[in-house]
């Protein structure tokens, strides 16, 4: 014969009450302890920074030099330093483009530095600034370029890119005349002038670098026929011209002295 077992009596709903709440104060009270744990923990001296670790491009700065001027502007220890603005800190060295921090457990950091690429001067020739491979105007100490042979670009804030564009299409096409391209400017006013390693000066005009890589074609493609008859050096040239050029060869007349186009030569 079977017999029923009797259901259990549910727990009064204030028992439930403190039943919920001891265990929500208990969840409180660990997390409490916990974070008390881990603060205790982050402030040990075992977590204290005592290495910089610097790799990468180190062409134009010293790695001891680096940690020595970068490390008294951090804060906190492996846990609390700010790599942000420890990444910051080392783009503000010299030659510095990019940097890239990342913590080594337990107390170090590691930095890969990328430096610039110098591939031009820009602006007045008295300033300390260059123009990277991207186009990017950074600058740098006084005496700090070891590369005579860099061109001299300049232009407008914000078109170093659009300069070394025009640069790196005409600087090959002058080779052919063996000529070297050391100066080109572009004005507020959208005027292009060049130098040449001579000093011969170069008028360019206006329009994109496409525009002025066909007008320089131009140019060079008959430049040697013109100069080689009367023996003499490019002294400067016009490119301006709608279907030619005017140039004047140092020593040569080709008008009569009155003329004021003393000395030009139209093709």
């Amino acid at each position: 014969m079977s017999r029923s077992l009797p259901l259990p009596t549910p727990l009064p709903l204030d028992v439930k009450l403190m039943n919920t709440l001891s265990v929500i104060l208990g969840l409180v009270f660990a997390a409490m302890v916990l974070a008390l744990a881990v603060t205790w923990l982050m402030r040990q001296s075992l977590f204290n920074l005592n290495a910089i670790r610097v790799q990468g491009d180190l062409a134009h700065n010293n790695a001891v030099t680096l940690r020595a001027n970068v490390a008294p502007k951090l804060a906190g220890n492996f846990f609390t330093v700010d790599l942000d603005r420890t990444r910051m800190a080392f783009e503000a060295v010299p030659w510095v483009r990019r940097a890239m921090v990342q913590r080594e457990f337990p107390n170090r950091l590691k930095v890969v530095l990328q430096e610039h690429k110098a591939v031009a001067y820009w602006g007045p020739e008295s300033d300390a600034r260059l123009v990277n491979a991207f186009g990017e105007v950074f600058e740098v100490n006084q005496g700090d370029v070891d590369t005579e042979d860099l061109p001299l670009l300049n232009g407008p804030p914000g078109q170093a890119p659009l300069v070394l564009q025009a640069y790196q299409r005409l600087a090959p096409m002058f080779e052919g005349i063996d000529a070297v391209l050391e100066q080109l400017q572009l004005t507020g006013h959208g005027n292009w002038h060049a130098q040449l390693d001579s000093g011969a000066v170069i008028e360019l005009g206006h329009g994109s670098p496409e525009e002025i890589q066909a007008r320089v074609r131009r140019f060079t493609a008959t430049l040697t026929q013109v100069s080689s008859k009367y023996g003499r050096d490019l002294e400067s040239a016009d490119l301006r011209y709608g279907n030619g050029y005017a140039i004047k060869l140092r020593g040569v007349t080709t008008v009569s002295p009155a003329d004021t186009d003393d000395g030009k030569k139209k093709r």
